[in-house]
């Protein structure tokens, strides 16, 4: 549809109407003008550049390809804004492509971080309940667990803050602005809030490198209780902390300064392009291949064991079986997040297989740890099932007779025979119970990992001198219970 020219009336001079770019207000000039305005300040942008519009002969703005005017409202040519790291992003992922091309790349960059802002909520829910549970109950309570815990809370941390900084970029993305290759802003996000944004994102990489730090702990404590007996004994938690929490401190301190002094732009913008950012990358690197030696030693000491374990399997077998065991401590080790730092492709097909695959991996990383080292823990089930059991009356089912046991308070005078029968006796219920409930794994290869790291059983070392009584015994010890009631 051809475009009306437009024509002063005054002095009958060719000009172009104001217009607005979603971004910037650009007002009406005159023909093959070429117009100047400061750069937004949004993220990835340098607003002491100047952004440009270019007016035709005839009056009409011009399109991203000269002497295009097809498009009423033309093109802003926002590239010079770019700084040095977003110029860069827009070169690799947005320049040279089609309109479709550019508009699929934006699909999968909004759908992954969905997909991410949901993963991290999933992740910190059943991380809190987690540190709960390892928490809550005593004879949960041990080297292991303790570990878990430790890593457990640093998840939290990392993921509380990245959902902050991704629903406020959310709000902003709503609100604001948007320029090909940066994101949109206003003035009430965190990024218009000077040094508190830029400590956010300190506290973050903080976070992240804690997180790393407790996965190399993970590493070595299980490696030592499994390859190398003499070391087994009771870790010491001070150097655990000072590494886990104390380590990143000066990583991360150094870091800032650099930035501080090397990197002057907004919120530290794309700070993650940058060559600085290998200060507090290098320490993860290293603790993601010191992690990966962990585990394969874990699992020749896995092959080996199952080798002269007396069964009748093929080797394959039991190599498969230590595979698998092994495949449950990539999340734990954090080896996983050696995708996140791979380069991303440039290709929109192999962009969005990477961006799903690594995110997804990252952001429920907490999620997989709790399923694998909580929540399908046998000790942590068969602990949440006692304490079920006795939270209400229980039944047992013994002889074909159901027996109702309640919390009676206890008497005021007892003999010792009378408290020995009592003491037995609910020790015997309380097998049976837990014996009733429990549940057959469905992986052996699973069961030889956990048999190592499950948490150790309080109430199994109580054992009493006497053994406890057999099925026979079971009606004459109820008769003798119950001649003891009525006795006193």
């Amino acid at each position: 549809m051809p475009h009306k020219s437009n024509t002063d009336k005054k002095n009958g001079k060719m000009y172009c109407n104001g217009t607005w770019d979603k971004v910037l207000c650009w007002p009406s000039v005159a023909a093959e003008t070429t117009v100047f305005l400061p750069c937004p300040p949004l993220p990835g942008l340098d607003p002491t550049k100047e952004a440009f519009r270019k007016c035709g002969p005839g009056g009409r703005w011009e399109n991203k390809n000269p002497g295009d005017y097809s498009l009423p409202k033309g093109y802003t040519n926002y590239t010079v804004c770019y700084t040095p790291e977003a110029y860069e992003v827009y070169l690799k992922f947005m320049a040279g492509k089609t309109a479709a091309e550019r508009q699929s790349m934006k699909h999968i960059a909004a759908g992954t971080r969905t997909m991410e802002i949901v993963g991290l909520s999933i992740s910190l829910v059943v991380s809190l309940i987690s540190v709960f549970i390892f928490t809550y109950f005593r004879s949960l309570r041990c080297h292991r667990t303790r570990i878990h815990r430790n890593l457990f809370v640093s998840i939290i941390a990392q993921t509380i803050i990245r959902l902050v900084l991704y629903l406020d970029q959310y709000a902003a993305r709503l609100k604001g602005g948007e320029v090909e290759g940066a994101a949109g802003s206003n003035s009430q996000t965190i990024f218009d809030t000077p040094v508190f944004c830029e400590a956010l994102y300190a506290l973050l990489e903080y976070t992240k490198t804690v997180q790393f730090m407790w996965m190399l702990i993970e590493g070595l404590f299980l490696h030592n209780m499994i390859a190398v007996s003499v070391f087994s004994g009771k870790p010491n938690y001070l150097i655990f902390y000072l590494l886990g929490w104390g380590s990143p401190i000066p990583v991360t301190v150094a870091w800032v300064i650099t930035m501080v002094y090397k990197h002057q732009v907004k919120c530290w913008f794309s700070y993650t392009f940058t060559p600085f950012y290998w200060i507090i990358e290098t320490p993860r690197v290293a603790v993601i291949a010191v992690n990966l030696m962990f585990l394969l030693n874990i699992i020749r000491v896995l092959i080996t064991k199952l080798q002269k374990s007396q069964t009748n399997e093929p080797h394959v077998t039991k190599v498969r079986k230590a595979v698998k065991a092994a495949i449950i401590l990539l999340p734990l080790l954090g080896i996983t997040n050696f995708v996140v730092m791979t380069d991303p492709p440039s290709g929109v097909t192999a962009f969005g297989i990477w961006s799903f695959t690594t995110y997804f991996l990252v952001s429920f990383q907490g999620f997989f740890i709790s399923l694998l080292y909580c929540f399908l823990n046998g000790e942590v089930q068969d602990t949440i099932r006692r304490h079920l059991c006795f939270k209400r009356p229980t039944r047992w089912d013994a002889s074909h007779t159901s027996i109702r046991i309640y919390m009676y308070p206890p008497p005021k005078k007892q003999s010792q025979v009378q408290m020995t029968l009592r003491k037995h006796w609910g020790q015997f219920l309380q097998n049976r119970m837990v014996h009733s409930t429990s549940f057959r794994r469905g992986s052996r290869s699973f069961s030889i990992f956990t048999s190592i790291t499950e948490v150790p059983n309080v109430n199994q070392r109580r054992q009493s001198a006497i053994p406890p009584p057999t099925g026979n015994a079971v009606p004459l010890l109820r008769e003798i219970v119950a001649r003891s009631d009525s006795r006193l």
